[in-house]
């Protein structure tokens, strides 16, 4: 059986997405004209941010929004409908602007929802605006969530990138961690990698792995997913044992170290100022915490 984690910062959205209405374009006219209806402006993957007791996104009515793509997130349990337009933000005392990696983790559940929603769907109409099938430029449709080729009439869909990411340990209860070749000498996560074509999720966690530190493994289970819109990726999260030789092998163009860690040792490392800890918004520091037993040390607020 399945387990869920107990807390993803960019799985916790709680609108209804109203799919069914977002091609009834009298519905979403009279919701834009709706009064009570709420507007998130983003611009280039950032929103606005008021500092109030806690960050919160500024949200605005349909008449004090810019001109620009108009997207249809969703309706609240009251009724409210919110919709994200694109930028430019406008200049308003009091607030900061923001991305996700900024405020992700810290935002609440209804905010945290639409700022990934919307940074999603900005970014995938941002690169997706000719029709791959003849060049020609395409219109958005479906309220945002579609985008029409005029020429041929064919539809394209946002796309999502499916990616495996797995907290491998060994029976002693040791987890591998690893260093990217991009990275700064102090950060470590688990590994991760994309899913390919014609591959199950099972098997891109046992590919990664054996790709990467030239592991294999056993028992891998899934604890839970949350979308990383940086730009279009679902995270999946795993758990796996290693199994048989633990030797670790790094390929070179992946993984610039790799090593085993006790939960002694992942906390002495980390408060020695040997490994930064993963921040709350990653499903890596998630998956950590999961076997840790505990926040990690010193963690980062986001």
């Amino acid at each position: 059986m399945s387990e869920t984690l107990q807390w993803l910062a960019l799985a916790r959205g709680t609108l209804d997405r109203v799919a069914e209405r977002r091609k009834d374009d009298a519905w979403v006219e009279s919701a834009w004209a709706d009064p009570r209806t709420r507007v998130l402006v983003i611009e280039e993957g950032r929103a606005l941010v008021l500092d109030d007791g806690g960050p919160s996104l500024l949200l605005l009515p349909p008449a004090g929004a810019p001109d620009g793509d108009r997207y249809l997130l969703g309706v609240d349990d009251d009724g409210v409908a919110y919709f994200a337009v694109t930028g430019p933000l406008p200049v308003i005392e009091g607030t900061e602007k923001a991305g996700i990696r900024r405020v992700g983790a810290v935002l609440n559940d209804l905010d945290s929802g639409l700022l990934t929603h919307a940074v999603a769907l900005e970014h995938w109409h941002a690169t997706n605006r000719f029709c791959p099938r003849c060049g020609g430029p395409s219109r958005l449709a479906a309220a945002g969530h579609v985008r029409v080729c005029p020429a041929d009439g064919s539809e394209q869909f946002p796309r999502v990138d499916p990616a495996v990411i797995m907290l491998v340990q060994d029976d002693d209860e040791r987890i591998l961690l690893a260093r990217g070749p991009q990275w700064p000498e102090d950060r470590r996560s688990i590994l991760a990698g994309f899913v390919e074509p014609g591959e199950s999720l099972e098997q891109a966690v046992a590919r990664e792995v054996r790709e990467e530190v030239g592991l294999a493994v056993r028992d891998i289970r899934y604890l839970g997913s949350q979308p990383w819109p940086l730009p279009q990726s679902l995270m999946i999260g795993f758990f796996a044992r290693a199994d048989g030789d633990l030797e670790l092998r790094p390929d070179p163009e992946e993984i610039l170290d790799a090593a085993w860690y006790t939960r002694d040792e992942l906390r002495a490392a980390i408060e020695a100022g040997e490994i930064i800890a993963p921040g709350p918004l990653s499903i890596a520091a998630q998956l950590i915490m999961r076997w840790y037993g505990d926040e990690l040390p010193n963690m980062p607020p986001f």
